[in-house]
Protein backbone atom coordinates (compact mmCIF):
# COMPACT_ATOMS: atom_id res chain seq x y z
CA UNK A 1 0.00 0.00 0.00
CA UNK A 2 1.29 3.69 -0.63
CA UNK A 3 2.81 4.77 2.75
CA UNK A 4 4.30 8.27 1.66
CA UNK A 5 4.20 10.79 -0.54
CA UNK A 6 6.92 13.60 -0.87
CA UNK A 7 6.64 16.19 -3.85
CA UNK A 8 8.74 19.12 -4.61
CA UNK A 9 8.29 21.98 -7.21
CA UNK A 10 5.66 20.12 -8.64
CA UNK A 11 3.00 22.29 -10.15
CA UNK A 12 2.05 25.09 -7.79
CA UNK A 13 3.30 22.55 -4.90
CA UNK A 14 6.36 23.82 -3.35
CA UNK A 15 7.19 21.41 -0.49
CA UNK A 16 4.42 18.62 0.51
CA UNK A 17 5.49 15.60 2.48
CA UNK A 18 2.24 13.21 3.10
CA UNK A 19 2.07 9.92 5.23
CA UNK A 20 -0.67 7.20 4.02
CA UNK A 21 -2.49 4.61 6.10
CA UNK A 22 -4.98 1.29 5.48
CA UNK A 23 -8.77 1.48 4.63
CA UNK A 24 -10.22 4.61 3.05
CA UNK A 25 -8.87 8.18 2.83
CA UNK A 26 -10.61 11.14 1.37
CA UNK A 27 -9.03 14.07 -0.33
CA UNK A 28 -11.06 17.10 -0.26
CA UNK A 29 -10.55 21.14 -0.90
CA UNK A 30 -12.30 24.10 -2.18
CA UNK A 31 -12.96 24.35 -6.15
CA UNK A 32 -9.64 24.90 -7.68
CA UNK A 33 -7.52 24.46 -4.98
CA UNK A 34 -5.73 21.19 -6.47
CA UNK A 35 -7.42 18.34 -4.99
CA UNK A 36 -6.34 16.20 -7.26
CA UNK A 37 -2.37 17.13 -6.96
CA UNK A 38 -1.49 14.12 -5.29
CA UNK A 39 -2.78 12.10 -7.69
CA UNK A 40 -1.24 13.86 -10.52
CA UNK A 41 2.30 13.50 -8.39
CA UNK A 42 1.81 9.90 -8.02
CA UNK A 43 0.96 9.35 -11.90
CA UNK A 44 3.98 10.32 -12.81
CA UNK A 45 5.77 8.34 -10.10
CA UNK A 46 4.29 5.37 -11.81
CA UNK A 47 5.58 6.56 -15.22
CA UNK A 48 3.57 8.75 -17.17
CA UNK A 49 4.34 11.19 -19.22
CA UNK A 50 6.41 14.27 -18.11
CA UNK A 51 6.65 17.46 -19.71
CA UNK A 52 8.35 20.79 -18.83
CA UNK A 53 5.09 22.45 -17.25
CA UNK A 54 5.21 19.68 -14.62
CA UNK A 55 7.65 21.78 -12.65
CA UNK A 56 6.91 24.98 -10.69
CA UNK A 57 7.78 28.26 -12.03
CA UNK A 58 10.78 29.50 -10.90
CA UNK A 59 12.41 25.85 -10.17
CA UNK A 60 14.89 24.23 -11.62
CA UNK A 61 13.73 20.96 -11.31
CA UNK A 62 10.49 19.02 -9.77
CA UNK A 63 11.00 16.01 -7.26
CA UNK A 64 8.48 13.61 -6.28
CA UNK A 65 8.93 10.33 -4.27
CA UNK A 66 6.21 7.45 -3.50
CA UNK A 67 7.37 5.23 -0.89
CA UNK A 68 4.79 1.74 -0.57
CA UNK A 69 4.81 -1.22 2.03
CA UNK A 70 5.08 -4.37 -0.27
CA UNK A 71 5.33 -6.77 2.88
CA UNK A 72 2.07 -8.21 1.18
CA UNK A 73 2.58 -7.81 -2.77
CA UNK A 74 4.43 -10.96 -3.67
CA UNK A 75 4.17 -9.73 -7.37
CA UNK A 76 6.08 -6.56 -6.76
CA UNK A 77 8.35 -8.31 -4.77
CA UNK A 78 9.11 -10.74 -7.54
CA UNK A 79 9.69 -7.83 -9.55
CA UNK A 80 12.30 -5.70 -7.71
CA UNK A 81 14.41 -9.18 -7.09
CA UNK A 82 14.00 -10.49 -10.98
CA UNK A 83 15.57 -6.64 -11.67
CA UNK A 84 17.97 -6.72 -8.83
CA UNK A 85 16.04 -3.36 -7.57
CA UNK A 86 15.03 -4.96 -3.80
CA UNK A 87 15.68 -2.99 -0.80
CA UNK A 88 16.77 -4.53 2.43
CA UNK A 89 13.08 -3.72 4.17
CA UNK A 90 9.91 -4.29 2.63
CA UNK A 91 9.57 -1.06 1.38
CA UNK A 92 9.48 0.31 -2.57
CA UNK A 93 10.84 4.15 -3.02
CA UNK A 94 9.60 5.54 -6.49
CA UNK A 95 11.06 8.65 -7.56
CA UNK A 96 10.77 10.68 -10.67
CA UNK A 97 12.99 14.06 -11.30
CA UNK A 98 11.81 16.52 -13.89
CA UNK A 99 13.62 19.28 -15.17
CA UNK A 100 12.40 22.33 -16.42
CA UNK A 101 13.50 21.69 -20.30
CA UNK A 102 10.74 18.57 -19.61
CA UNK A 103 13.65 15.23 -19.52
CA UNK A 104 13.05 12.64 -16.28
CA UNK A 105 14.71 10.68 -14.29
CA UNK A 106 13.46 7.95 -13.13
CA UNK A 107 14.71 5.93 -10.10
CA UNK A 108 13.78 2.82 -7.82
CA UNK A 109 14.89 1.72 -4.95
CA UNK A 110 17.84 4.39 -5.81
CA UNK A 111 18.44 2.75 -8.72
CA UNK A 112 18.43 4.81 -12.51
CA UNK A 113 15.63 3.18 -14.28
CA UNK A 114 13.67 3.79 -17.41
CA UNK A 115 9.58 5.03 -17.19
CA UNK A 116 9.02 2.10 -18.74
CA UNK A 117 10.07 0.14 -15.64
CA UNK A 118 8.19 2.76 -13.24
CA UNK A 119 4.91 1.64 -15.36
CA UNK A 120 5.53 -2.05 -15.34
CA UNK A 121 6.24 -1.63 -11.60
CA UNK A 122 3.15 0.28 -10.75
CA UNK A 123 0.58 -1.78 -12.13
CA UNK A 124 1.50 -4.05 -8.99
CA UNK A 125 1.17 -0.92 -6.71
CA UNK A 126 -1.33 1.68 -7.67
CA UNK A 127 -4.59 1.47 -9.98
CA UNK A 128 -6.32 5.49 -10.85
CA UNK A 129 -9.75 5.50 -11.74
CA UNK A 130 -10.40 8.82 -13.50
CA UNK A 131 -13.52 11.38 -13.31
CA UNK A 132 -13.80 10.48 -17.33
CA UNK A 133 -13.81 6.79 -16.64
CA UNK A 134 -17.86 7.03 -17.01
CA UNK A 135 -16.82 8.39 -20.68
CA UNK A 136 -15.02 5.44 -21.98
CA UNK A 137 -17.67 3.57 -20.85
CA UNK A 138 -19.29 4.31 -24.20
CA UNK A 139 -17.13 2.73 -25.90
CA UNK A 140 -16.85 -0.96 -27.13
CA UNK A 141 -13.48 -1.59 -26.60
CA UNK A 142 -12.93 -0.02 -23.70
CA UNK A 143 -16.50 -2.38 -22.29
CA UNK A 144 -14.66 -5.45 -23.82
CA UNK A 145 -11.15 -4.16 -21.44
CA UNK A 146 -13.06 -4.27 -18.31
CA UNK A 147 -14.79 -7.60 -18.73
CA UNK A 148 -11.40 -9.53 -19.52
CA UNK A 149 -10.45 -7.43 -16.40
CA UNK A 150 -13.06 -8.95 -14.23
CA UNK A 151 -12.55 -12.85 -16.06
CA UNK A 152 -8.78 -12.42 -15.74
CA UNK A 153 -8.03 -14.85 -18.42
CA UNK A 154 -4.82 -13.28 -19.27
CA UNK A 155 -3.87 -16.90 -20.81
CA UNK A 156 -6.84 -16.79 -23.09
CA UNK A 157 -5.87 -13.56 -23.98
CA UNK A 158 -2.20 -14.40 -24.65
CA UNK A 159 -2.93 -17.08 -26.33
CA UNK A 160 -5.22 -15.53 -29.02
CA UNK A 161 -2.96 -12.72 -29.32
CA UNK A 162 -0.07 -15.34 -30.24
CA UNK A 163 -2.12 -16.98 -32.73
CA UNK A 164 -3.41 -13.90 -34.33
CA UNK A 165 0.39 -12.58 -34.63
CA UNK A 166 1.52 -16.30 -36.02
CA UNK A 167 -1.45 -15.85 -38.48
CA UNK A 168 -0.88 -12.80 -39.66
CA UNK A 169 2.73 -12.94 -40.01
CA UNK A 170 2.01 -16.09 -42.40
CA UNK A 171 -0.52 -13.79 -44.68
CA UNK A 172 2.28 -10.84 -44.54
CA UNK A 173 4.38 -13.45 -45.95
CA UNK A 174 1.49 -14.44 -48.32
CA UNK A 175 1.04 -11.22 -49.75
CA UNK A 176 4.38 -10.10 -49.77
CA UNK A 177 5.10 -13.66 -51.71
CA UNK A 178 2.15 -13.08 -54.11
CA UNK A 179 3.66 -9.78 -55.00
CA UNK A 180 6.84 -11.24 -55.28
CA UNK A 181 5.38 -13.89 -57.75
CA UNK A 182 3.47 -11.90 -60.27
CA UNK A 183 7.21 -9.61 -60.44
CA UNK A 184 8.46 -13.24 -61.00
CA UNK A 185 7.24 -14.96 -63.33
CA UNK A 186 8.52 -12.95 -66.81
CA UNK A 187 11.79 -12.92 -65.72
CA UNK A 188 11.62 -17.13 -64.66
CA UNK A 189 10.79 -17.27 -68.45
CA UNK A 190 13.90 -15.77 -69.10
CA UNK A 191 15.86 -16.73 -66.32
CA UNK A 192 14.55 -20.45 -67.48
CA UNK A 193 15.98 -19.87 -71.43
CA UNK A 194 19.24 -18.71 -70.38
CA UNK A 195 20.26 -21.30 -67.97
CA UNK A 196 19.22 -23.92 -70.80
CA UNK A 197 21.21 -22.40 -73.04
CA UNK A 198 24.02 -22.07 -70.68
CA UNK A 199 23.57 -25.56 -69.53
CA UNK A 200 23.59 -26.68 -72.84
CA UNK A 201 26.51 -24.76 -73.19
CA UNK A 202 28.43 -26.49 -70.20
CA UNK A 203 31.26 -24.03 -70.18
CA UNK A 204 32.94 -25.07 -67.43
CA UNK A 205 35.88 -23.15 -64.40
CA UNK A 206 38.34 -21.90 -66.13
CA UNK A 207 37.69 -23.60 -69.52
CA UNK A 208 37.91 -20.21 -71.12
CA UNK A 209 40.89 -19.25 -69.90
CA UNK A 210 42.20 -23.22 -71.22
CA UNK A 211 40.84 -22.56 -74.56
CA UNK A 212 42.83 -19.18 -75.04
CA UNK A 213 45.60 -20.72 -74.22
CA UNK A 214 45.47 -23.75 -76.56
CA UNK A 215 43.79 -21.62 -79.16
CA UNK A 216 47.01 -19.25 -79.24
CA UNK A 217 49.54 -22.55 -79.27
CA UNK A 218 47.49 -23.97 -82.14
CA UNK A 219 47.33 -21.23 -84.68
CA UNK A 220 51.18 -20.64 -84.10
CA UNK A 221 52.49 -24.25 -83.69
CA UNK A 222 53.79 -23.99 -87.76
CA UNK A 223 56.34 -21.42 -86.38
CA UNK A 224 57.18 -22.58 -82.86
CA UNK A 225 58.13 -25.77 -84.58
CA UNK A 226 60.21 -24.50 -87.49
CA UNK A 227 62.01 -21.95 -84.92
CA UNK A 228 62.53 -24.95 -82.23
CA UNK A 229 63.89 -27.41 -84.71
CA UNK A 230 66.20 -24.80 -85.61
CA UNK A 231 67.67 -23.75 -82.05
CA UNK A 232 68.00 -27.91 -82.08
CA UNK A 233 70.61 -27.84 -84.77
CA UNK A 234 72.03 -25.31 -83.74
CA UNK A 235 72.38 -26.47 -79.74
CA UNK A 236 72.92 -30.21 -80.52
CA UNK A 237 72.05 -31.88 -83.87
CA UNK A 238 73.80 -29.89 -86.56
CA UNK A 239 76.09 -31.25 -89.26
CA UNK A 240 78.54 -28.57 -88.39
CA UNK A 241 79.93 -26.67 -85.25
CA UNK A 242 77.00 -26.82 -82.76
CA UNK A 243 76.67 -24.78 -79.40
CA UNK A 244 77.29 -27.77 -77.14
CA UNK A 245 80.41 -29.13 -79.51
CA UNK A 246 82.08 -25.96 -79.00
CA UNK A 247 81.45 -25.97 -75.30
CA UNK A 248 82.51 -29.09 -74.34
CA UNK A 249 85.79 -28.04 -76.61
CA UNK A 250 86.28 -25.67 -74.14
CA UNK A 251 85.36 -27.49 -70.49
CA UNK A 252 88.05 -30.21 -71.87
CA UNK A 253 90.21 -27.74 -72.23
CA UNK A 254 89.50 -25.99 -68.73
CA UNK A 255 89.57 -29.32 -67.51
CA UNK A 256 93.51 -29.51 -68.51
CA UNK A 257 94.41 -26.27 -67.51
CA UNK A 258 93.17 -26.60 -64.22
CA UNK A 259 95.50 -29.85 -63.36
CA UNK A 260 98.14 -27.23 -63.93
CA UNK A 261 96.42 -24.01 -61.76
CA UNK A 262 93.66 -25.55 -59.45
CA UNK A 263 92.25 -21.71 -59.13
CA UNK A 264 90.49 -22.88 -62.85
CA UNK A 265 88.46 -25.61 -61.42
CA UNK A 266 85.88 -23.75 -60.40
CA UNK A 267 85.02 -22.49 -63.82
CA UNK A 268 86.02 -25.93 -65.28
CA UNK A 269 83.20 -27.30 -63.32
CA UNK A 270 80.70 -24.32 -64.19
CA UNK A 271 81.80 -25.28 -67.86
CA UNK A 272 80.47 -29.01 -67.23
CA UNK A 273 77.36 -28.08 -65.90
CA UNK A 274 76.75 -26.12 -68.87
CA UNK A 275 77.30 -29.25 -71.20
CA UNK A 276 75.43 -31.36 -69.11
CA UNK A 277 72.39 -28.11 -69.03
CA UNK A 278 72.45 -27.69 -72.99
CA UNK A 279 72.20 -31.54 -73.51
CA UNK A 280 69.58 -31.58 -71.45
CA UNK A 281 67.80 -28.87 -72.89
CA UNK A 282 68.06 -30.40 -76.35
CA UNK A 283 66.70 -33.54 -74.84
CA UNK A 284 63.83 -31.84 -74.42
CA UNK A 285 63.22 -29.62 -77.28
CA UNK A 286 63.71 -32.54 -79.27
CA UNK A 287 61.27 -33.97 -77.22
CA UNK A 288 58.74 -31.00 -77.84
CA UNK A 289 59.41 -30.81 -81.67
CA UNK A 290 58.42 -34.92 -81.70
CA UNK A 291 55.39 -34.07 -79.84
CA UNK A 292 54.22 -30.48 -81.78
CA UNK A 293 51.66 -31.27 -84.35
CA UNK A 294 50.04 -28.95 -86.77
CA UNK A 295 46.14 -29.60 -86.21
CA UNK A 296 43.90 -27.82 -88.25
CA UNK A 297 40.58 -29.82 -86.95
CA UNK A 298 41.37 -29.14 -83.65
CA UNK A 299 42.56 -25.26 -84.10
CA UNK A 300 38.87 -25.40 -85.96
CA UNK A 301 36.56 -26.62 -82.96
CA UNK A 302 38.43 -24.08 -80.38
CA UNK A 303 37.77 -21.45 -82.94
CA UNK A 304 33.96 -22.72 -82.81
CA UNK A 305 34.36 -23.30 -78.96
CA UNK A 306 36.05 -19.47 -78.13
CA UNK A 307 33.87 -17.38 -80.40
CA UNK A 308 30.73 -19.31 -78.89
CA UNK A 309 31.55 -18.23 -75.38
CA UNK A 310 32.64 -14.72 -76.52
CA UNK A 311 29.11 -14.66 -77.96
CA UNK A 312 27.41 -15.85 -75.06
CA UNK A 313 29.18 -13.45 -72.92
CA UNK A 314 28.10 -10.47 -74.93
CA UNK A 315 24.80 -11.99 -74.89
CA UNK A 316 24.48 -11.58 -71.01
CA UNK A 317 26.15 -8.51 -71.26
CA UNK A 318 29.25 -10.33 -69.05
CA UNK A 319 33.04 -10.25 -69.89
CA UNK A 320 34.05 -14.36 -71.17
CA UNK A 321 35.63 -14.87 -67.75
CA UNK A 322 32.82 -14.25 -65.74
CA UNK A 323 30.32 -16.39 -67.70
CA UNK A 324 30.72 -19.77 -65.66
CA UNK A 325 29.72 -17.51 -62.35
CA UNK A 326 26.90 -15.33 -64.37
CA UNK A 327 25.76 -19.05 -65.05
CA UNK A 328 25.85 -19.95 -61.32
CA UNK A 329 24.25 -16.46 -60.64
CA UNK A 330 21.02 -16.94 -62.51
CA UNK A 331 20.44 -20.75 -61.84
CA UNK A 332 20.37 -19.84 -57.97
CA UNK A 333 17.65 -16.65 -58.75
CA UNK A 334 15.74 -19.56 -60.56
CA UNK A 335 16.10 -22.12 -58.09
CA UNK A 336 14.98 -18.81 -55.39
CA UNK A 337 11.75 -18.32 -57.80
CA UNK A 338 10.97 -21.99 -57.35
CA UNK A 339 11.68 -21.93 -53.68
CA UNK A 340 8.96 -19.01 -53.40
CA UNK A 341 6.75 -21.37 -56.01
CA UNK A 342 7.10 -24.26 -53.28
CA UNK A 343 6.67 -21.66 -50.40
CA UNK A 344 3.42 -20.27 -52.06
CA UNK A 345 1.74 -23.44 -51.84
CA UNK A 346 2.59 -24.69 -48.56
CA UNK A 347 1.56 -21.07 -47.43
CA UNK A 348 -2.21 -22.17 -48.34
CA UNK A 349 -2.17 -24.88 -45.95
CA UNK A 350 0.10 -23.36 -42.70
CA UNK A 351 -2.28 -20.36 -42.74
CA UNK A 352 -5.63 -22.79 -43.22
CA UNK A 353 -3.55 -23.88 -40.30
CA UNK A 354 -3.14 -20.81 -38.26
CA UNK A 355 -6.39 -19.60 -38.56
CA UNK A 356 -7.88 -23.15 -37.60
CA UNK A 357 -5.63 -22.52 -34.45
CA UNK A 358 -6.51 -18.96 -33.76
CA UNK A 359 -9.61 -19.62 -34.56
CA UNK A 360 -10.24 -22.46 -31.18
CA UNK A 361 -8.15 -19.96 -29.00
CA UNK A 362 -10.87 -16.91 -30.21
CA UNK A 363 -14.04 -19.79 -29.19
CA UNK A 364 -12.50 -20.49 -25.45
CA UNK A 365 -11.57 -16.47 -24.56
CA UNK A 366 -14.77 -16.11 -26.21
CA UNK A 367 -16.64 -18.45 -23.86
CA UNK A 368 -14.85 -17.63 -21.21
CA UNK A 369 -16.08 -14.29 -21.71
CA UNK A 370 -19.71 -15.28 -21.97
CA UNK A 371 -19.74 -16.87 -18.62
CA UNK A 372 -17.85 -13.96 -17.01
CA UNK A 373 -20.61 -11.58 -18.61
CA UNK A 374 -23.43 -13.03 -17.01
CA UNK A 375 -21.88 -12.85 -13.30
CA UNK A 376 -20.41 -9.33 -14.05
CA UNK A 377 -24.19 -8.57 -15.22
CA UNK A 378 -25.67 -10.01 -12.13
CA UNK A 379 -23.42 -7.48 -10.00
CA UNK A 380 -23.60 -4.57 -11.80
CA UNK A 381 -27.13 -5.12 -11.31
CA UNK A 382 -26.96 -5.19 -8.03
CA UNK A 383 -24.86 -2.33 -7.44
CA UNK A 384 -27.28 -0.59 -9.52
CA UNK A 385 -30.41 -1.12 -6.86
CA UNK A 386 -27.83 0.29 -4.29
CA UNK A 387 -26.71 3.31 -5.92
CA UNK A 388 -30.72 4.35 -5.98
CA UNK A 389 -31.35 2.78 -9.22
CA UNK A 390 -33.76 0.12 -7.70
CA UNK A 391 -35.96 -0.61 -11.22
CA UNK A 392 -32.37 -1.13 -13.63
CA UNK A 393 -31.30 -4.14 -15.22
CA UNK A 394 -28.02 -4.56 -17.15
CA UNK A 395 -26.43 -6.98 -19.31
CA UNK A 396 -23.62 -7.64 -21.40
CA UNK A 397 -24.29 -8.85 -25.04
CA UNK A 398 -21.67 -10.62 -27.05
CA UNK A 399 -21.74 -11.68 -29.99
CA UNK A 400 -18.97 -13.96 -31.38
CA UNK A 401 -18.77 -14.52 -35.35
CA UNK A 402 -16.56 -16.93 -36.81
CA UNK A 403 -16.61 -15.30 -39.82
CA UNK A 404 -15.90 -12.13 -38.52
CA UNK A 405 -12.09 -10.44 -39.19
CA UNK A 406 -9.51 -11.57 -36.78
CA UNK A 407 -7.86 -9.66 -34.28
CA UNK A 408 -5.70 -9.75 -31.44
CA UNK A 409 -8.44 -9.68 -29.06
CA UNK A 410 -10.92 -12.05 -30.37
CA UNK A 411 -13.76 -12.56 -32.79
CA UNK A 412 -16.15 -10.76 -29.81
CA UNK A 413 -18.49 -7.99 -30.25
CA UNK A 414 -19.38 -6.50 -27.15
CA UNK A 415 -22.08 -3.83 -26.28
CA UNK A 416 -23.08 -2.95 -22.45
CA UNK A 417 -27.52 -2.98 -22.53
CA UNK A 418 -28.92 -0.78 -19.69
CA UNK A 419 -33.15 -0.39 -18.42
CA UNK A 420 -33.36 2.47 -16.23
CA UNK A 421 -36.90 2.46 -16.13
CA UNK A 422 -39.72 -0.17 -15.86
CA UNK A 423 -41.36 -1.07 -18.76
CA UNK A 424 -38.21 0.24 -20.89
CA UNK A 425 -36.55 -2.39 -23.10
CA UNK A 426 -33.10 -2.98 -22.75
CA UNK A 427 -31.04 -0.35 -25.01
CA UNK A 428 -27.50 -0.31 -25.91
CA UNK A 429 -25.72 2.06 -22.68
CA UNK A 430 -24.51 5.35 -24.56
CA UNK A 431 -28.54 5.29 -25.81
CA UNK A 432 -30.42 5.36 -22.53
CA UNK A 433 -28.06 6.25 -19.57
CA UNK A 434 -28.10 10.21 -18.62
CA UNK A 435 -24.75 11.37 -17.16
CA UNK A 436 -25.66 10.69 -13.73
CA UNK A 437 -26.57 7.28 -14.37
CA UNK A 438 -23.41 6.85 -16.47
CA UNK A 439 -21.07 7.64 -13.27
CA UNK A 440 -22.87 5.23 -11.02
CA UNK A 441 -22.70 2.27 -13.14
CA UNK A 442 -19.34 3.35 -14.24
CA UNK A 443 -18.32 3.47 -10.59
CA UNK A 444 -20.09 0.43 -9.65
CA UNK A 445 -18.39 -1.35 -12.55
CA UNK A 446 -14.67 0.12 -11.35
CA UNK A 447 -15.23 -1.17 -7.46
CA UNK A 448 -16.89 -4.23 -8.41
CA UNK A 449 -13.60 -4.70 -10.97
CA UNK A 450 -11.12 -3.44 -8.55
CA UNK A 451 -12.00 -6.34 -5.95
CA UNK A 452 -11.49 -8.88 -8.62
CA UNK A 453 -8.20 -7.28 -9.75
CA UNK A 454 -7.31 -6.82 -6.17
CA UNK A 455 -4.52 -4.35 -6.68
CA UNK A 456 -3.76 -3.08 -3.57
CA UNK A 457 -4.14 0.64 -3.96
CA UNK A 458 -7.01 2.40 -5.32
CA UNK A 459 -7.84 5.95 -6.35
CA UNK A 460 -10.69 7.12 -7.31
CA UNK A 461 -10.35 10.65 -8.94
CA UNK A 462 -13.87 12.24 -8.38
CA UNK A 463 -15.25 9.63 -9.88
CA UNK A 464 -19.12 10.75 -7.84
CA UNK A 465 -19.11 13.55 -10.57
CA UNK A 466 -23.20 13.84 -11.00
CA UNK A 467 -24.55 12.35 -7.82
CA UNK A 468 -26.02 13.84 -4.99
CA UNK A 469 -28.27 13.05 -2.36
CA UNK A 470 -29.31 9.48 -1.54
CA UNK A 471 -27.00 7.76 -3.96
CA UNK A 472 -24.17 10.18 -2.95
CA UNK A 473 -24.43 8.11 0.30
CA UNK A 474 -24.65 4.85 -1.20
CA UNK A 475 -21.53 5.99 -2.97
CA UNK A 476 -19.89 6.44 -0.05
CA UNK A 477 -20.78 2.78 1.77
CA UNK A 478 -19.53 1.39 -1.10
CA UNK A 479 -16.46 2.73 -1.12
CA UNK A 480 -15.65 1.98 2.66
CA UNK A 481 -16.39 -1.43 2.25
CA UNK A 482 -13.99 -1.48 -0.40
CA UNK A 483 -11.87 -0.17 1.97
CA UNK A 484 -11.68 -2.76 4.53
CA UNK A 485 -10.07 -5.00 1.81
CA UNK A 486 -8.13 -2.50 -0.10
CA UNK A 487 -6.26 0.72 0.28
CA UNK A 488 -8.72 3.50 -1.07
CA UNK A 489 -8.06 6.79 -1.96
CA UNK A 490 -10.97 8.93 -3.13
CA UNK A 491 -10.65 12.86 -4.54
CA UNK A 492 -14.21 14.05 -3.67
CA UNK A 493 -16.88 17.02 -3.25
CA UNK A 494 -19.30 15.46 -1.67
CA UNK A 495 -19.81 14.76 2.07
CA UNK A 496 -21.22 11.44 2.52
CA UNK A 497 -18.51 10.36 0.57
CA UNK A 498 -15.99 12.38 2.88
CA UNK A 499 -17.54 11.06 5.98
CA UNK A 500 -17.83 7.38 4.92
CA UNK A 501 -13.37 7.74 5.01
CA UNK A 502 -11.28 6.50 7.67
CA UNK A 503 -9.12 9.18 6.86
CA UNK A 504 -9.24 12.53 5.63
CA UNK A 505 -7.06 15.05 3.72
CA UNK A 506 -8.25 18.71 2.88
CA UNK A 507 -6.15 20.69 0.17
CA UNK A 508 -6.30 24.20 0.31
CA UNK A 509 -4.88 27.05 -1.94
CA UNK A 510 -2.73 29.97 -0.87
CA UNK A 511 -1.38 33.62 -2.49
CA UNK A 512 1.97 34.74 -0.61
CA UNK A 513 4.06 37.80 -1.71
CA UNK A 514 2.43 37.20 -5.41
CA UNK A 515 2.89 33.09 -5.88
CA UNK A 516 0.14 30.52 -5.78
CA UNK A 517 0.80 27.52 -3.02
CA UNK A 518 -1.19 24.25 -2.81
CA UNK A 519 -0.63 23.14 1.01
CA UNK A 520 -2.34 19.46 1.86
CA UNK A 521 -3.05 18.45 5.86
CA UNK A 522 -4.50 15.45 6.92
CA UNK A 523 -7.75 16.43 9.15
CA UNK A 524 -8.10 15.43 13.09
CA UNK A 525 -11.33 14.72 14.03
CA UNK A 526 -12.71 18.19 14.60
CA UNK A 527 -10.96 19.35 11.51
CA UNK A 528 -13.35 16.52 10.01
CA UNK A 529 -16.50 18.04 11.61
CA UNK A 530 -15.66 21.76 10.34
CA UNK A 531 -14.71 20.30 6.52
CA UNK A 532 -17.70 18.04 6.17
CA UNK A 533 -19.93 21.34 7.57
CA UNK A 534 -18.21 23.12 4.86
CA UNK A 535 -19.27 20.79 2.34
CA UNK A 536 -22.82 20.49 3.56
CA UNK A 537 -23.28 24.28 3.56
CA UNK A 538 -20.04 26.16 1.88
CA UNK A 539 -18.23 28.93 3.79
CA UNK A 540 -20.83 29.91 5.94
CA UNK A 541 -20.70 27.36 8.98
CA UNK A 542 -23.61 27.27 11.16
CA UNK A 543 -24.24 25.01 14.74
CA UNK A 544 -26.78 23.48 12.19
CA UNK A 545 -24.45 22.15 9.58
CA UNK A 546 -21.57 21.89 12.59
CA UNK A 547 -24.49 19.67 14.12
CA UNK A 548 -25.20 17.66 10.63
CA UNK A 549 -21.55 17.00 9.71
CA UNK A 550 -21.16 15.27 13.15
CA UNK A 551 -24.43 13.41 12.29
CA UNK A 552 -22.93 12.12 9.35
CA UNK A 553 -19.61 10.87 10.38
CA UNK A 554 -21.21 9.06 13.02
CA UNK A 555 -23.91 7.14 11.05
CA UNK A 556 -21.18 6.34 8.22
CA UNK A 557 -18.07 6.34 10.24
Amino acid sequence: MLSGLTISNFAIVSELETQWHAGMTAITGETGAGKSIAIDALSLCLGERADAGAVRPGAKQADISARFDITHLPKAQQYLQEHMLESDDNECLLRRVIAKNGRSKSYINGAAVTAAQLKELGQYLLSIHGQHAHQLLLKNDHQLHLLDEYAGHKTLLDNTASAFDHYQTLQRELKALEAKHAQQQAQKQLLEYQVAELDEFALEEDEFEQIEIEHNTLSHAQHLLEGSQKQLYALYEGDEQTISGALQHSANAMVELAAIDPALEGIANMLNEACVQVEEASRELRGYCDNTELDPERLSQLDQRLASAISLARKHMVNPKELVTHHQEIKASLEAICVDDERLAQLDTEINDALALYQQHSEELSKSRQDAATALSELIGTSMHELSMENGRFAIELDNDSVRAPSRLGQDRIEFLVSTNPGQPMQPLSKVASGGELSRISLAIQVIIAQRVTTPTLIFDEVDVGISGPTASAVGKLLRRLGESTQVICVTHLPQVACSAMNQFFVAKEVANDETYTQMKALSSQGRVDEIARLLGGDNISATTLANAKELIAAYG
